[in-house]
């Protein structure tokens, strides 16, 4: 790895036929490869576990849409003050959304943001689980549920909310840095 993508100076192996297929992918479909599964390429069983997590969650079947999990990612981000993943995620956000506005409104404030009252329940839901974990409860479920959720809905948004507080915290840790793409895409 040539690009200084992280804070820490750890050796990086040579990759392994299928992880340098697995970026060459990324090239394609993305036009980059993410400066987060270069960041854990240090280790292959890391980097498969992440990114096992990430597409299981992310691109998996899921009541959830991608947009839907995206806004997830960016709320919580928002709470934890995640620059790699607002950046990142964000671009997600206006890409799907269509709109070049709604990811930096997600990132600032999603409740300022035009959005369903369905999308408004699940990012309360995701906020409050990130910030006050110990204070989800009945309640909380009930209304994702009459927001129109189901069970499996509500289980694929709580495992997106804990999966980006993990990604968040492991990136400001080692200070994570975005790949300089992903600020001028879907503008």
């Amino acid at each position: 790895m040539s690009e200084r993508v992280t804070a820490l100076n750890i050796e990086h192996p040579e990759l392994s036929d299928g992880t340098k297929a697995y970026f060459a992918k990324c090239e394609e479909k993305l036009g980059l490869v993410p400066n987060v599964l270069k960041s854990y390429a240090f280790d292959e069983k890391k980097l498969r576990a992440f990114t096992d997590m990430y597409n299981d969650l992310m691109l998996g079947d899921s009541g959830l849409s991608k947009l839907d999990r995206e806004m997830i990612a960016v709320a919580v981000s928002s709470v934890n003050h995640c620059y790699y993943c607002l950046t990142a995620h964000g671009a997600a956000v206006r890409q799907l959304s269509g709109d070049p506005k709604l990811g930096e409104m997600m990132a600032m404030n999603y409740r300022a943001a035009d959005l369903s009252a369905k999308q408004k329940a699940m990012l309360d839901f995701a906020v409050k689980l990130t910030e006050s974990p110990d204070k989800i409860e009945e309640a909380d479920r009930k209304g994702l549920r009459d927001a129109g959720f189901s069970d499996r809905d509500i289980f694929d948004i709580a495992s997106t909310v804990g999966f980006y507080n993990m990604s968040n915290r492991v990136a400001a840790a080692i200070d994570m840095r975005p790949n300089d793409e992903y600020h001028a895409m879907a503008r």
